[in-house]
């Protein structure tokens, strides 16, 4: 078995059901069932930061559901053997002729999934002093205010609000507020 000969090829697989082909595909290699034909498996997964309850809270997700990365030297029943994986729906351009990724695709696929989707916004800054915005998060949910000031580095908006009659300013972050529209 030559190294340059392995190959990235995608599979088709039941959407939701990535993990499991990921799995069963990864205690074949184990067992020495594809006899060192499969190095590896990758379901592109991506990091998403979501408000919660006012705390950050990192979750993982599918950025491409429906489909299972193996690097792989299709030879004899191998490919037929990856086919007939459970939740497998088979590969991209038909079990006859696979069709390989680029190196660069998979690269491009890995970087995306070690950097959080939240600091590809970043210097990106989506309230205007003087606009009005409504509070979506936390005790003050439902008030509706004006943008007194905008920190792009720590995310945040001083937004003023009318509790009582008395104004009440608030720092929450841009996740908390929304844009009202006029």
């Amino acid at each position: 078995m030559a190294e340059d000969k392995m190959k990235w090829y995608v599979l088709r697989a039941v959407s939701g059901k990535e993990a499991k082909v990921k799995e069963y595909i990864d205690a074949e290699i184990k067992n020495g069932s594809l006899g060192g034909f499969v190095r590896e498996v990758l379901v592109p997964t991506e990091k998403v930061l979501q408000l919660k309850n006012g705390k950050r809270v990192e979750k993982e997700r599918n950025f491409l559901p429906g489909y299972v990365f193996v690097q792989a030297q299709l030879v004899g029943e191998i490919a037929h053997t990856l086919r007939q994986t459970p939740n497998c729906l088979g590969f991209l351009g038909g079990l006859d002729n696979p069709t390989p990724l680029r190196q660069r695709e998979i690269d491009r696929i890995q970087g995306k999934a070690e950097t959080p989707v939240e600091q590809d916004l970043e210097g990106f800054v989506p309230f205007t002093e003087g606009e009005k915005v409504k509070v979506t998060d936390g005790p003050f949910n439902g008030f509706v205010g004006d943008v007194e000031e905008v920190n792009p580095e720590k995310r945040t908006v001083k937004v003023t609000v009318v509790v009582f009659g008395r104004n009440t300013p608030l720092v929450l972050g841009y996740a908390q507020v929304e844009k009202v529209s006029e």
